[in-house]
């Protein structure tokens, strides 16, 4: 599941969140046990030596592990991206890009958020997107590794599918996205309001508070009232094994570009709550294509945003019949 909503920050900050993976598996016998909060922030991002792991961080690993084989014996967890089983046509297509871009899932209710589906408008980033990597201290140095060619390649497809500009850069970063074990996101709000500042208590006990059944994280953040994107920041466990963190990267950083919303007649796409799907599919390229079509602006609502929609949606499907 999908969970995005509004936030009014402090310092005139506003900004949408989107966790991914909300699925309830109940209270299983080989979760890991609970442990306190550490107090201290975590040492040393982008350490160039790994940290030992905590035990408790082994033990997430080993679950996610298990939950892993789970989902892909249940049949999801699907790499193909242009499925045969799941067609669609332009009326699909159009109703999937509004209920994903157009709507709120969750809203802010006494300190956190409860699942309200609302009304919402168009959000994108007007300025080129640079996506900046950040590890936790513990995170093996081969991981590292992966993970900077992987998404790296992934921004690639982004700014392909999207004819945005969206790249890789070490330094200067506007979309950040953090690899963090366990006690290294428990203790991470020094961080995160070093990179947002403004960034208000609810966004970052959001992040640091994630539930077992809560995969990741992104928020993206805009100034005031605007409807265009100024940061984003996603956070992804490191205890994830290659699959589920595959995933994870490919829905985080395309909700963090405009896409934050679930919506469960989606398909075949990853901006749905059953995981079905863990790459983005050319479906969900096609919703992002919408999305950045210099024909939409920032700040639409769906009744103005629907015959454009409808009429881009139209000539897309033409185009690839």
């Amino acid at each position: 599941m999908t969970m995005r909503r509004g936030l009014n920050a402090l310092a005139g900050i506003a900004g949408c969140l989107a966790i991914s993976g909300c699925v309830a598996f109940g209270t299983s016998p080989n979760a890991p046990k609970t442990a306190p909060r550490p107090t201290p922030p975590p040492a040393g991002l982008g350490a160039p030596k790994a940290a030992p792991r905590s035990e408790l961080s082994r033990e997430m690993q080993t679950y996610y592990a298990k939950i892993t084989r789970e989902m892909e014996a249940r049949g999801q967890l699907r790499t193909d991206v242009a499925p045969r089983d799941a067609p669609f046509g332009p009326r699909q297509l159009v109703d999937d890009f509004i209920h994903v871009a157009l709507y709120d899932e969750y809203t802010a209710s006494g300190g956190g958020f409860v699942a309200r589906q609302s009304v919402s408008r168009l959000r994108r980033w007007e300025k080129p997107v640079r996506m900046e990597l950040e590890f936790g201290a513990s995170i093996p140095m081969a991981e590292r590794t992966s993970d900077r060619a992987e998404v790296s390649a992934y921004a690639s497809r982004l700014a392909r599918a999207s004819t945005h500009p969206v790249s890789v850069v070490n330094s200067g970063g506007n979309f950040h996205v953090l690899f963090v074990n366990e006690d290294e996101r428990r203790a991470i709000a020094p961080r995160l309001r070093a990179l947002v500042p403004g960034i208000d208590d609810a966004s970052v006990d959001a992040i640091t508070d994630l539930s077992l059944s809560t995969y990741c994280v992104v928020f993206a953040f805009s100034q005031g009232n605007s409807a265009v994107y100024s940061q984003a920041v996603a956070v992804i466990r490191g205890e994830h094994p290659p699959a589920l963190r595959t995933s994870c990267i490919h829905e985080e950083l395309a909700q963090g570009l405009g896409l934050a919303n679930d919506y469960p007649r989606a398909r075949p796409s990853i901006f749905n709550d059953d995981e079905e799907f863990a790459l983005l599919t050319h479906h969900d390229e096609m919703l992002l294509k919408i999305l950045y079509d210099p024909r939409l602006r920032p700040g639409m609502t769906e009744a103005e945003a629907r015959p454009i929609i409808e009429k881009i949606a139209a000539e897309m499907m033409a185009a690839s019949s």
